[in-house]
Formats: structure tokens, sequence, C-alpha cells
């Protein structure tokens, strides 16, 4: 705000800059201010004079300058508060945890080309550092949970699968889908994999393939255990195994049938050409009938195959078709009956398969986890009947589907139970705990190998580091959907951690006894 108006400024100006001796001091007087006030006056007046004839921008000019500067500088705020903080520390995380998850290295190098921009993203080296040092925190986180697991993995599913020539051991908890075992070895022998067993002494049951040296390497901590006078060690057979193999073996058949059926269809449209060419069909039509001959002994031949390997196949679930809980001696007979029917080469696998003991130990544990969970034969029979029935229970989005005999039938079953024990709740959850928890199949370290496949494609190397970083991203892994959901492997096994987070515990310190 001016104190002194601005006519007077402009007379004290002028009087500044062009008055003789003496006007500065009488301009001083009647202005009321001091000499020095009128030179800075002039001084004033003069710079403005010059900024607005020098050829500058003008006022106008630069107050729509400073208009179009503050929206910008609006704007750049506004941007900035739906931007991402993206500091190294995060970008490491990102790093680790994406390569974890299965990504390659050029895979993340790209993703954050895109996040950060080229320049601006860190470079390979820098990613290969932070994941080798990941890794090496990994070993050691594992090697400590690892320890702490060790008396809650009380059954394993086995297998190997290899990276570029080399073996990985693989070994995962079916229940809480813990994968306690990822070894890269130089063999799949015995002796490795009983040295890698050997780790695991809470182990009471495994299943696996029939693999020469996973089922040597079984047998050696098996005896092992027989000698010191530890729990025993039960091996079960794998049942997608012999699936697998029976089903491919029925394949090859039917393509056969198929090819012999064409065959004999050509031979009979011959005899029908010749016929109505007048010619000679003898030959020809003895040729068809021989293409149908082995035409119809193929398809028998394939019927009493299939036949054989139904009844087999029965002979390796948990129930029978009728609802009755499947027992060892009546799937040893139902086996018996089915291994004449699949006769023949191709079947020697299948049949091998079939008669080794360790194919139906899956029965002998059921029946005896059974009865240690309801003594009584009478009610425990009853509350896996009830087990059944609520299975088969129809869906209510089943089309055609008549649902109310199989909504009631399962009650009614439920108020059997209750006239046996009035208590029958706590029984029927042990029973469920039981039938849900049998394991015939490897069906469990399959899933992990297919997930070991992907990172199998897109690494060239694999290294022990590598899996570890692995293992620990995937025990720490939520389940987002199916019955695990909500949960990691690491809390459905029941392990206590401080946090459940895959980038918390990487980062964890552990102390001189190994525990985190």
């Amino acid at each position: 705000m001016l104190k002194i108006p601005l006519v007077t400024w402009i007379a004290n100006a002028a009087v500044g800059l062009t008055g003789i001796y003496g006007e500065v001091t009488r301009q001083a007087e009647a202005a009321d201010c001091s000499r020095q006030t009128i030179y800075e006056h002039a001084r004033k007046v003069q710079a403005a004079v010059e900024d607005a004839y020098d050829g500058g921008p003008t006022r106008a000019q630069l107050s729509e300058e400073n208009q179009l500067l503050r929206q910008e500088n609006a704007q750049l705020w506004e941007w900035l508060a739906g931007t991402i903080e993206f500091p190294p520390s995060r970008q490491r995380e990102f790093a680790v945890t994406a390569t974890a998850m299965g990504l390659s290295l050029n895979q993340v190098l790209a993703l954050l080309a895109l996040i950060l921009g080229t320049s601006a993203s860190p470079a390979r080296s820098t990613l290969h550092r932070w994941i080798q040092h990941a890794a090496l925190a990994a070993g050691r986180v594992l090697k400590a949970l690892d320890a702490q697991c060790r008396t809650l993995v009380l059954v394993g599913c086995l297998d190997e699968i290899f990276f570029h020539g080399r073996p990985v051991l693989v070994g995962v908890e079916p229940a809480s889908m813990v994968w306690f075992l990822g070894q890269k070895a130089h063999d799949r022998s015995g002796a490795t994999w009983a040295k890698a067993l050997h780790d695991w002494p809470a182990l009471s049951y495994v299943t696996a393939d029939a693999g020469t040296g996973l089922q040597a390497g079984i047998a050696t901590v098996q005896t092992l255990r027989q000698e010191t006078g530890q729990p025993a060690l039960e091996n079960g057979l794998d049942v997608f195994h012999t699936t697998y193999e029976a089903r491919r073996v029925l394949r090859r058949s039917w393509n056969r049938l198929e090819r012999l059926w064409e065959q004999a269809e050509i031979a009979s449209r011959r005899v029908e050409h010749s016929q109505r060419q007048g010619r000679d069909a003898r030959g020809v039509a003895a040729a068809a009938r021989g293409a149908w001959k082995k035409t119809e002994a193929a398809f028998a031949e394939h019927e009493r195959s299939e036949a054989g390997w139904k009844r087999a196949h029965g002979a390796l679930a948990v129930f029978r078709a009728e609802g009755r809980l499947n027992d060892l001696a009546w799937a040893e007979h139902q086996i018996a009956l089915a291994l004449p029917e699949l006769s023949g080469r191709e079947w020697s696998k299948v049949r091998n398969l079939l008669a080794t003991e360790e194919t139906l130990t899956f029965l002998d544990r059921l029946h005896r986890q059974l009865r240690e969970a309801v003594p009584e034969d009478r009610l425990r029979a009853e509350l896996v009947r009830l087990w059944w029935l609520r299975r088969q229970r129809p869906r209510a989005n089943t089309p055609g589907a008549v649902v109310g005999a199989g909504h009631v039938t399962p009650l009614v079953q439920a108020v059997v139970c209750s006239k046996r024990d009035a208590n029958w709740r706590e029984s029927y959850a042990a029973v469920a705990r039981v039938l849900r928890r049998t394991v015939r199949a490897s069906s469990a370290v399959e899933c992990m190998n297919s997930v070991l496949r992907m990172h199998q494609s897109r690494h060239r190397l694999v290294s022990q580091g590598l899996l570890d970083l692995k293992r620990l991203y995937w025990n720490c892994r939520v389940f987002r959907e199916g019955k695990r959901r909500r949960h990691s492997p690491y809390e459905h096994l029941g392990l206590r951690l401080p946090s459940s987070r895959f980038w918390d515990l990487l980062g964890m310190p552990t102390t001189a006894d190994g525990t985190i």
C-alpha cells in the first residue's frame, strides 16, 4: 500500500532526475519526505519506464503466464497424488517376489521398465545381485523353518523332477500343501533319497511312484528305523501312476481297434466295388472277412481289458460303488479277478503295480486310523456311511436332478447315528478327519511338479538358492480359493510364525539356535 500519493512519486522523480540545484530540497519539504526518498522514487520510476519500453513481456503477458504456471502446478500435484511410491527398497521386493513366483530375470526387467521407464529402472546386474542375496537369505530362513516343521510333517508325497538333466527331489505334505523337500541332487539313487528323508524323522507314511531309486531310499529308511527302534515308516504305492498307465494302454488299444475297423470297412467297400463291376469278388471277400475277424477279436480284447481295469480300479478306491467302505480282503479279491483279464505284454507294468503289496497300504492305514478314532464297530460303520452319503448329495445347479431324496437320506442317517451315541458329532468329526486325509496318490507332489515346470521353461539354470526362494514363497503364499483359501501352507500345517508374509520372513534374522 502506497503511503505517498502516486502523483507525488512522479513529481519527486521529475525533480530528482531533471531538477537544478536546490529544487530537490524544496520538493522534499513540499512532499514532507527526505531527500533520499526523492532519489529512491526517481530510481524506481526510471526502472519502471525502462521495463515497459525495453521490448520484454508486458505486465499482462506476465500475469497470463503466471496463471498458466499455476494451472500446470496444480495438475502436477494432482498427478502426484495418483502415483505410487516406488523407491529402490520396493523395487527390490518386487524383483525378488516376481522371481519367486516364477518370472525370469528378463521378464522382471521388462515389468520394471514399464513402471519406471527404461532409464530409471535398475540394471540387470543389480537385479541379479538382489535375487542372489534373497536366495541366500531364503536358505538361511528355511533351515530354521524346516527345523520347526520336522515334528509337524507326518505324511509326505514324494517325486523328482529334472532341470536340464539334474534331478530335484520334491516332497509335499498333502493336507497343508507345505513343500518341505526341494533339494537339487546329483542323482536320484536310493542313497540320495535315504539321506534326504533322514532329516524328517516324524514321517509316518509316504506315497510315491515305483521309481527304483525312490523305492530303494524308502526301503533303506524303513530298515534303519526298524534297526534303531524308531517309529515305522509306511510306504504306499501311488495310485495315480497306475491309473495313468492303465488309461494309456486302453487308449492305445482303442486307437489300434479304430485302425482295424477302418481297414475292415475299406475291405468291405472293395467287395462292393468288385461286385458292382461284375468281377470275381471271392478274394477280396475273404480278405474282408479276415479283416472283420481281426476287428471283432480286437474289440473283444479291448472290452475284456476295459472290464478288467474297471474292476481293478474299483479296488483302489476308498469306497465301493454301492457306498460301502473298501477293505483289504475285498480289494485283493477284486485285483485277483482282474489280473487274468489284463493279459498281454502291454499290461505287464499295470499288472506288476497292482500285484505290489504297497498298492493297498492306504487301506490298512485307513482302517487302523478309523479304529483308533472310534473303537466301536457299529457306530464307526454308521458314521462312515453318513460321511459318504453327505458327499452324494446332488448339487442345486444340477439340471434335472431329483434333489429331495439326496438331501433326506443323510438326515435320516444322522438320526441313526444319534441313536447309537448321543455325542456322535465328536466321533463323526474324528472319522471325517481320517477319511478326508486319506492319501492314495501323490497328486499333491504332481501339483507341485506342474508349478515347477512353469519355472523350468523360464529359467535356463535353477540353483539350490533359487529353489529355496521359490519354496519359501510357496509355503508363505495364501491360497485364494478352494478348501485351503485365506491361509498359507505354513498356517495349515500349524506352524506359528511372527509373520506369514514372504518378504517379512526373508528379512528376519535367525538366532544362534536356528529359530526365527
